[in-house]
């Protein structure tokens, strides 16, 4: 896509990393930072951050696992998900935030922005939703979310989960639904990374549903 193009950044604490920055064709409606999963700004990741863009919003994927490595893409092998874990564990969710809020600073002047995070990036979505100024957030299946119940999102927020996803228990969905009722939350007849049409859990009209979803919340909270 001719008008993506990877830029440098640096955070606050000094940390100098990469991000995919997409431009939108004429002046957008405000800005999305895309959060990764745990396999890295990797085409699939890429792809959305294009998506988002071709949907009127300057958006922008910072490579969190640079402070771990350069240019680090996994794809979705055993191997590589082991691999993957193990980088994540590696970047404490306060350093990531930091990525994240100089990524928010960078897309700004483009208007409102909101998050919106994939598994672990879901996870940081809801995280900073907490903590950093933004106007909305959306997370698709946020990885280990009931750990993170001790505090609920200050702004509008938009949570995907999957029915059939043996990694986030339905139990911790309701423990999060019941603490953020402002929230807009729902569930799909699907596993894990239902929207990454990059793996065997990719469940098209799913995604499909929940990406017009994110969409219609975007424009509501964003312009």
């Amino acid at each position: 896509m001719s008008n993506a193009q990877w830029e440098t950044l640096m955070a606050r604490d000094g940390h100098e990393f990469a991000a995919y920055l997409a431009n939108p064709t004429g002046r957008p409606r405000g800005a999305v930072v895309v959060l990764q999963e745990i396999f890295g700004v990797n085409a699939h990741i890429r792809s959305v951050t294009e998506r988002f863009a071709a949907a009127g919003f300057l958006a922008i994927a910072p490579a969190l696992y640079d402070r771990v490595g350069r240019s680090i893409e996994l794809l979705y092998s055993p191997e590589e998900r082991t691999q993957a874990m193990g980088y994540a564990k590696q970047v404490p969710a306060a350093k990531a935030l930091l990525d994240v809020s100089a990524a928010v600073n960078v897309v700004k002047h483009a208007g409102k922005v909101a998050l919106a995070g994939f598994c672990w990036g879901g996870q940081l979505a809801w995280l900073g939703a907490r903590a950093l100024p933004v106007a909305a957030a959306v997370a698709y299946y946020p990885s280990r979310i009931g750990e993170h119940l001790d505090g609920v999102p200050a702004c509008p927020m938009l949570l995907h989960f999957g029915s059939e996803d043996p990694s986030i228990p339905l139990a911790d969905v309701a423990r999060t639904r019941a603490l953020y009722r402002q929230g807009e939350f729902h569930l799909y007849p699907a596993g894990h990374a239902f929207n990454c049409d990059l793996r065997d859990s990719y469940r098209p009209e799913s995604a499909a549903l929940a990406w017009q979803r994110t969409l219609d919340f975007l424009h509501q909270h964003l312009g």
